[in-house]
Formats: structure tokens, sequence, C-alpha cells
């Protein structure tokens, strides 16, 4: 995996190659990872929003859609002082 997606996260892999090979990796890491494996994968897009969010399994993250862009949601701690 490390050869072909940047991995700034453990577990979450952003695509640095092309669209083609990006999807047959995907396809063929989705096939031989357990869904404990919990993966977050975003790859590049050629059209807007320019990205795609694809998950396997739980992740620590959830996905939603908001107006059509798929979008990684946060929480915010309300514990920081500022």
């Amino acid at each position: 995996m490390k050869l072909w997606f940047i991995e700034p996260r453990a577990n979450v892999f952003v695509s640095g190659v092309k669209d083609a090979v990006a999807l047959e990796i995907l396809d063929d890491l989705f096939r031989h990872c357990p869904p404990e494996a919990g993966l977050l994968c975003f790859r590049s897009l050629p059209k807007p929003p320019g990205y795609e969010i694809r998950t396997w399994g739980a992740t620590s993250k959830d996905v939603t859609r908001l107006s059509g862009l798929q979008l990684v949601v946060e929480t915010i701690s309300t514990d920081v002082q500022w």
C-alpha cells in the first residue's frame, strides 16, 4: 500500500497514482483485507469535486454527503481552553 498511497494517519490512505491504477489497487485491497481493518481511502478524480472517499469496514471517522460532496465528520472537543 505504501508504494502507491500516502498514509497521513494509521489506516488513512491518499492516492498518489493514476485513477485506473488506484481503482485496481483499492479493489484488490478491499478483496484481501478483513473488514476489521477499517480503511479510509481518498482518491483524486479529474472532475469535481476532485476526490472520492471509499471506506472498508468500521472506521474511526464517519463519511457523510452534503450537497453531493463526501465529507469526513470531525468532532470538536469542547474541553479546549483558550
